[in-house]
């Protein structure tokens, strides 16, 4: 019986994460950290959802966009 495609994959970067040696795990979990950093952490502070702090419905949050928008400063 053969494996679907998606099985196919995981096995494949399965078997490669486990005969990998010490300092390529060790890049990899660098890389895992930084991209935690990145989206999470970094979002999380800089970047926060300013739409919804500051109105209450949809329609409010859609014309102050259109607004912005179409404003030509």
């Amino acid at each position: 019986m053969k494996p679907n495609l998606m099985m196919r994959i995981w096995h494949f970067y399965a078997d490669g994460f486990k005969n990998m040696n010490s300092w390529g795990k060790q890049v990899w979990v660098v890389i895992i950290l930084k991209l935690f950093i990145m989206f999470f952490v970094l979002k999380m502070f800089f970047f926060p959802n300013f739409l919804k702090t500051n109105f209450e419905t949809d329609e409010q949050r859609s014309e102050h966009v259109l607004d912005n928008l179409t404003n030509t400063k």
